[in-house]
């Protein structure tokens, strides 16, 4: 347990009264064990005072002319957390004690009160007081870390995902834009679904490594300027089985997804996909968050053999592969959030002119 002590020179006390006399007394044992005292005969004072002054403790009468010490406390507790409050009362009244509990204070002493009396309850409120506000201290240095410790993961996985994708993109010429975006769609969607910040930070870093399996695409295909024939497209599909091995057996969580979107990016709601024909819901999510996005941004950003599509054609191409390629219920929800995917496009343009995209448009 914490060693809590109160040092009375460097505490100021505050006390609230009617009667000066009260005031007065209290103030002479307060300061004969060596703490500051100031005074405020009314509710308005006592507010003045405590909005100026440096104040550690209230100690307030609670019947008062015009506004109570009942009412002080229940208007300045929440207000200055960091100030205890005890009350002063006449009157033996339990209802009256609990309600002022209730409101924020500490405790509640009865007069005639005896120096002793005071001294133990002020200097256990202020002991209560210090542990709540080192207990806080601590709270935000814990928070701190858990802060620093969680970007310091995050820029962890993003660096192990875009290494891994910096060999790849020595021979697929992407943009290291489209990546970013494709990583910051997808964790858009993510949370549109409700998913944790966990596993938002996962699809962002899984997601941008959908084409990860190119580097195995022999190079007369990937940078081909034109049309590919049927066996090089069945040269070109491989690259989901290559990405998913290259990413598979990890025992790290984004890599194991990437491995998942990897290999069916490319699959279609309708079951006419690559490279197994899976349908539906057979498609791992991951994957059919990624296709939707990899879809919206190559035909919103301009190719060596296309210009930009229009935000009105794009909708219209997505709303026509609704439930065919695309899963129904993601895309529209892409489609009702469009602004959020229109801000990080527009947000994190290309870099540079990036290589044909052009799978998902091929009829094979």
């Amino acid at each position: 347990m914490l060693d809590i002590q109160v040092v009375p020179h460097q505490t100021t006390i505050l006390t609230v009264d009617d009667q000066a006399m009260v005031r007065l007394g209290l103030s002479r044992i307060l300061e004969n064990k060596g703490f500051h005292c100031l005074q405020a005969e009314s509710y308005d004072q006592a507010v003045e005072l405590l909005e100026t002054a440096a104040v550690d403790l209230v100690l307030c009468d609670v019947h008062m002319p015009g506004r109570s010490g009942l009412e002080l406390v229940a208007a300045m507790a929440s207000q200055i957390p960091q100030v205890a409050f005890v009350m002063v009362s006449s009157a033996d009244d339990t209802e009256v004690a609990m309600e002022c509990l209730e409101k924020g204070a500490y405790s509640y002493v009865l007069k005639p009160f005896k120096p002793r009396e005071i001294l133990i309850q002020v200097e256990g409120a202020l002991r209560r007081r210090l542990l709540e506000l080192d207990y806080q201290d601590r709270e935000r240095v814990l928070a701190q870390k858990v802060r620093e410790q969680t970007a310091e993961i995050r820029e962890s996985r993003d660096e192990i995902s875009f290494r891994l994708l910096a060999a790849s993109e020595q021979r697929d010429t992407e943009t290291g834009s489209h990546i970013r975006r494709i990583g910051l769609y997808a964790a858009e969607m993510a949370r549109l679904l409700g998913w944790d910040e966990e596993r938002v930070d996962c699809i962002r870093a899984a997601a941008p490594m959908h084409d990860i399996g190119k580097i195995g695409v022999p190079d007369r295909i990937l940078q081909k300027p034109g049309e590919l024939d049927a066996d090089e497209w069945v040269l070109m599909r491989d690259h989901t089985l290559i990405g998913a091995k290259i990413l598979q057996h990890s025992q790290v969580p984004f890599i194991r997804m990437g491995a998942k979107i990897a290999v069916c990016h490319h699959e279609k709601w309708d079951g006419t996909g690559y490279p197994r024909g899976l349908r539906s819901l057979q498609i791992p999510l991951e994957a059919r968050i990624t296709t939707l996005v990899d879809i919206y941004d190559a035909l919103s950003q301009r190719r060596v053999y296309k210009e930009a599509w229009p935000e009105d054609r794009v909708v219209a191409f997505l709303t026509a592969k609704r439930g065919e390629h695309l899963d129904p219920e993601l895309t529209d929800l892409f489609l009702s959030h469009i602004h959020i995917f229109r801000e990080i496009r527009e947000s994190h343009p290309d870099d540079r002119i990036s290589n044909v995209e052009r799978d998902f448009l091929h009829p094979l």
